[in-house]
């Protein structure tokens, strides 16, 4: 904030406020006009080069040249190598539709992240669902290549719960938000046989992209939560708020194959939280049990007895083939690319 001199308004500081979050916002509207225009531009090379190749013989050689004669002619502008033509070929290809590009998700997104998408997916559909999700979530690069390589499509929904029961009207939605089964925990760098306080740990040190993969929305606020309760201390491993669906969300972690017994713990975690945090305003406290493996019939028998809306998920380490878990970006790439601010890490203690 600039220093006021004894001659100036005394609203010039509010002025100057506002004014620079409005040239703010000018420059925020015109990377996104400059991106949009960008991409249709691309589609629309590619699907000429398309409609040569179908009725003339645009080889190789024709699209090496055609590359050198762009960059001659267009010395300032970047993005016209052989590779990328190839590229703006297989992204209009991709997207072959009578819907105009910019009005599709992948017209909503950078140039690198449709290129990921083109490496990195085949399927359309899967094409289609990660680009919409990249796009409303605001994922970079880094994190949309993590959420590819480790199968997010297959994980959303899939950790077993009884949420549709104890939620009827919310439980459904809410499952394709917070019941990802398993949780892919590689950026941890932990070995199979860590016990539950290096999780914790490792969770909280990497908070980022420990909350990058409970999903979009998620927020921290502590670890070893403290509850006490007519004289008696209890502690919660991490408590998560949703933020789209305005709750808390008590994790618990246990290494190790999934007991009945673990989720009567966590059963009295989320009822306490209701009681003792949740405002009236706030939507019920949803509980998540993260657990070294488990029987899925086991666990769906646990849940029949559980008063409160629960989802149990297992977690891996080395759920990715050697080389592709070497591509994955690190820890502090893909902490960096989310913008997220690790938070301090608590003091242990025992649940």
């Amino acid at each position: 904030m600039p220093q006021l001199e004894p001659d100036l308004p005394e609203d010039y500081a509010v002025a100057f406020t506002a004014l620079k979050a409005l040239v703010r916002e000018a420059q925020h509207h015109a990377q996104r006009v400059v991106n949009t225009a960008m991409i249709e531009l691309y589609w629309n090379i590619g699907r000429s080069i398309l409609e040569r190749q179908a009725d003339e013989p645009w080889g190789s050689r024709v699209l090496n040249r055609l590359a050198q004669d762009l960059k001659a002619e267009f010395p300032h502008m970047r993005g016209f190598s052989r590779t990328n033509l190839y590229n703006m070929r297989a992204f209009a290809a991709a997207w072959d539709t009578s819907t105009p590009i910019v009005q599709t998700p992948s017209g909503q997104l950078s140039w690198s992240h449709n290129v990921t998408l083109l490496n990195k997916v085949d399927n359309h559909e899967l094409r289609t669902w990660y680009a919409l999700r990249a796009a409303q979530h605001g994922w970079s690069v880094a994190v949309l290549e993590h959420q590819i390589l480790t199968n997010l499509h297959a994980r959303v929904g899939a950790a077993p719960n009884n949420l549709e029961a104890r939620l009827p009207s919310e439980g459904t939605d809410l499952a394709r938000e917070v019941a990802k089964d398993p949780l892919v925990l590689d950026f941890l760098g932990l070995t199979e046989e860590a016990q539950e306080h290096a999780i914790e740990e490792a969770m909280t040190l990497r908070m980022a992209q420990t909350l990058a993969e409970f999903g979009p929305g998620f927020a921290f606020v502590g670890r070893q939560h403290h509850l006490n309760i007519d004289g008696d201390d209890f502690y919660i491993d991490l408590l998560l708020y949703h933020v789209p669906s305005d709750r808390y969300v008590v994790v618990e972690l246990k290494a190790g194959k999934f007991k009945p017994e673990n989720l009567g713990q966590l059963n009295f975690y989320v009822a306490a939280v209701n009681d003792i945090l949740r405002l009236s305003r706030q939507a019920p406290t949803v509980g998540i049990l993260v657990c070294g493996s488990k029987s899925d019939r086991v666990v769906r028998y646990a849940l029949e007895g559980s008063t409160q809306p629960l989802a149990v998920t297992s977690y891996t380490y080395e759920a990715l083939p050697a080389d592709e878990r070497a591509s994955l970006p690190s820890p502090a790439a893909i902490t960096a690319a989310l913008e997220h601010e690790q938070p301090d890490a608590p003091e242990s203690r025992n649940s």
